[in-house]
């Protein structure tokens, strides 16, 4: 009888390790994944700050996955990662996100990374300049990082609300490096900047803020999210899972904003000083498909998407 019983456990035990092995690395979460490795996408290092730190102190690797970062200098580059299968996910704007998603690329979002707050966006111009009122130019050439992005829904939002006529604004696209020196030589009245360059600015060449973002429709607002494509979503469920639990996880700690700055030297190359002055925004903790569509909607009634964009259809099930 006792020869048996040690039959059964033997054998309950290979059972076990034989349909342990089956699903592939194990997340400690308890679900399966469908493979270890992801390659993410990372571009501004103040949106990107919880996943970089996340990726650093080995929380992912705790959940059984290993996070590949890979650097996106070009505001379109990880989308265009996506397309050619060199990323599995992408960071971007929510603009460029929605911008694909409405021409048709097949997107499921995993994670919001970065909400704006006072003077984290803002219309900087130079000392000296006679551009002091946001509407008091009709036409002005407003410098921003991509066209048709980010930047250019925010400064014809910021526009409007002041009670100017959006349409009459000329972009500009530069660089936000470029920006100084195409406020220096009239190429642009005034840049559309993001931190830590709004900081860099004023520290560097005095630089002043003619209109904070943080105003109207663009009050709180969206700024980036990650995102994979439908197809590799829809064949890496619990990978995915697991990717965004650890992400949620990490803009929880980066709630502190004193972890976040602390880092910020070494995640994004800027010294003590810089890092202790720049403005910082939010972090989501979960992918909200309401406030996303704050967004679309604005794009939609800006003229940037013909069409609604449906934000709830691009989130995973479990965050509709």
């Amino acid at each position: 009888m006792r020869g048996v019983a040690i039959f059964l456990v033997v054998a309950l035990g290979l059972v076990t390790a034989c349909n342990g092995s089956d699903g592939g690395e194990q997340s400690t979460r308890g679900a399966a994944l469908e493979r270890s490795e992801l390659r993410v996408g990372v571009g501004n290092p103040i949106d990107t700050a919880p996943l970089r730190m996340a990726v650093a102190d080995g929380s992912f690797a705790r959940d059984g996955l290993h996070v590949d970062l890979v650097e996106d200098a070009d505001p379109r580059a990880g989308l265009n990662g996506l397309s050619t299968g060199k990323l599995d996910v992408a960071f971007a704007t929510d603009v460029a996100l929605f911008t694909a998603a409405a021409h048709g690329t097949a997107l499921q979002l995993q994670g919001e990374a970065y909400t704006s707050a006072p003077y984290t966006m803002a219309l900087v111009t130079l000392p000296g300049s006679t551009y002091t009122d946001l509407v008091g130019r009709k036409a002005p050439k407003i410098a921003v990082n991509q066209e048709n992005d980010l930047g250019t829904l925010a400064a014809r939002s910021m526009f409007a609300t002041a009670g100017g006529d959006p349409t009459k604004i000329r972009f500009v696209t530069r660089s936000y490096d470029q920006m100084p020196a195409a406020l220096r030589d009239g190429s642009a009245d005034a840049a559309l900047m993001t931190e830590p360059f709004i900081t860099k600015a004023q520290q560097n060449l005095g630089a002043r803020v003619l209109a904070d973002s943080s105003r109207g429709a663009t009050m709180d607002f969206p700024v980036s999210a990650y995102a994979a494509t439908g197809l590799f979503a829809q064949a890496n469920v619990h990978t995915l899972a697991a990717f965004r639990e650890v992400l949620a996880d990490a803009q929880q700690r980066a709630a502190d904003q004193s972890v976040v700055r602390q880092a910020l030297p070494r995640i994004a190359g800027v010294d003590e000083t810089t890092a202790a002055l720049v403005a910082l925004g939010q972090y989501p903790t979960s992918l909200n498909g309401v406030r996303l569509q704050r967004v679309a909607d604005l794009m939609h009634n800006t003229g940037m998407l013909a069409d609604r964009l449906d934000v709830p259809s691009l989130l995973p099930k479990s965050d509709t």
